[in-house]
């Protein structure tokens, strides 16, 4: 390059290597050159290998390493404020073991390299980290001896600072995402987007009497959908040895209703609802119903495709299951497992209302409930109510219904049924009563049983009806009923 004579300077190599904006240190590893020639001269015929396996001799190759100067970037650098200063503490900034590494370069050199590039970390005087990448290089004329060797050093600190902190977050996003208490799936619903965007562009406003129309749309979205990631409790929660097993039986997983479902979700996005939650009913890949609250969630930034989607499943089957035992608590009778008596009213309201006739009822006392408690106990007389629950559980198929209405009282509610068919009922019960004695021959069983049927009466005079001619059997069969007779 031409200088013009008006702007014309003259720059020695001194202060080139002064004024460089790169840190800069100029080496004299002539000893070191020579410590191998010496080696190689002895038998040695690799020199990386002998000092990989000999940290003696590298140590004793690194101590022939004369550091001849440095520019003044180095030293704003390493915060040293003079060469001097520099070198008597260059343990603290470079360290023994940069050394012992920075002859394993010199012997790579020595195998015919034309110089050696690394990236490590070195410390100010102040004990500030450094982050650099050098480069190393033997000067024209210095090549017989290594007499010169030039190495450039680069901070990189904010990059690697930057890069450090990148892989933090990721790690620490992934170690959120794997080890949530929740099932995540990651999704690419990129594909259903462009489908439900060219609806659009075909003038498909009413999304919802389209899907009316064209149920096949929604399995074709389903077919669509991209799985990106999971994470390990989604493996636990349907029982998968793995991922690959998971995916293999994808349509297990689902139940029934799981289309109807996907279907609203569906309607959700085409109405702009990104984020939407609804209860779903799965299935483990060994076939039990896992009841589960599912968030969906299309992830900030992926708004206009839809190319990343969060779903969390959270496990809610023990809140299902004991809302159903509350519920069950709630219409049943725990200790005979029959329908209780705040079912019965409900019911009997219900069919009045409804007016299924003919209605019979059967009303029905348990014989010897009161001996049994006063002369065994009340575990005798549990243990016949127990008996009596079996047998109407057994003989009571729906429509109609079984319920215990007081301490010895059970109801029955046969809607559409007539006379004939409360006639065959009770004989039915009669025959599993018989049966359930044989089984329980230390004490018998018996039921009085009152039947009414009603074609439009009011249900409660039906079942007065039903409860005085339960009494009259009763009092027929006074004086029948013993303890265990």
């Amino acid at each position: 390059m031409k200088i013009p004579p008006e702007t014309a300077f003259a720059l020695d190599a001194a202060t080139l290597f002064e004024l460089a904006p790169v840190s800069l240190w100029l080496e004299d590893c002539k000893g070191v050159h020579a410590l191998f020639a010496e080696w190689c001269r002895s038998g040695v015929t690799d020199l990386e290998a002998v000092l990989a396996e000999d940290a003696g001799r590298a140590r004793e190759a690194a101590a022939r390493i004369r550091f001849l100067g440095v520019n003044r970037r180095t030293l704003e650098l390493f915060e040293a404020p003079d060469f001097d200063a520099l070198s008597a503490h260059l343990d603290r900034i470079v360290g023994t073991d940069r050394l012992v590494t920075h002859v394993g370069e010199l012997a790579r050199m020595w195998n015919g390299a034309a110089g050696f590039s690394a990236s490590v970390v070195n410390h100010t005087l102040a004990g500030r980290r450094l982050d650099l990448s050098l480069r190393g290089v033997v000067l024209p004329g210095a090549e017989a001896d290594w007499s010169r060797i030039l190495i450039a050093i680069e901070d990189v600190s904010a990059r690697e600072q930057a890069r450090r902190e990148a892989e933090f977050s990721a790690a620490y996003a992934n170690g959120l995402f794997q080890h949530s208490p929740v099932s995540l799936w990651v999704e690419d619903f990129s594909a259903i987007k462009a489908l439900t965007d060219d609806l659009r562009m075909r003038g498909i406003e009413d999304f919802r009497s389209f899907l009316n129309v064209h149920p096949e749309f929604v399995e074709r979205c389903l077919s669509e959908i991209r799985l990106i990631d999971i994470n390990r409790h989604t493996l636990e929660l349907f029982g998968a040895p793995s991922r690959e097993a998971l995916l293999h039986r994808f349509g297990d997983i689902f139940g029934e209703n799981s289309l109807d479902s996907f279907r609203e979700q569906l309607i959700d996005l085409w109405e702009g609802k990104l984020f939407h939650t609804r209860e779903v009913v799965n299935y483990t890949l060994g076939g039990d119903k896992l009841y589960l609250h599912l968030q969906f969630s299309v992830l900030p930034g992926f708004e206009d495709d839809w190319s990343q989607v969060q779903i969390a499943l959270t496990n809610i089957t023990a809140r299902k299951k004991a809302e159903a035992y509350l519920e069950y608590l709630g219409k049943h009778d725990v200790l005979t497992r029959l329908h209780n008596r705040s079912f019965y009213a409900d019911e009997l309201n219900r069919l009045q209302r409804k007016g299924q006739f003919p209605i019979t009822i059967l009303v029905m006392d348990l014989d010897g409930l009161k001996a049994a408690n006063d002369l065994l106990g009340h575990a005798a007389g549990d243990a016949l109510l127990r008996r009596a629950g079996e047998v109407l559980a057994n003989a009571v198929a729906r429509p109609a219904v079984a319920a215990r209405i007081g301490g010895d009282e059970f109801a029955v509610l046969m809607p559409g049924g007539d006379e004939h068919d409360g006639e065959a009922l009770i004989e039915h019960i009669g025959k599993l009563t018989e049966l359930n004695n044989q089984f329980h021959s230390e004490r018998r069983m018996s039921l009085s049983i009152g039947m009414a049927t009603s074609r439009g009466e009011p249900l409660e005079e039906t079942v007065r009806r039903a409860d005085a001619a339960m009494y009259e059997q009763k009092r027929r069969r006074q004086g029948e009923i013993s303890l265990g007779g």
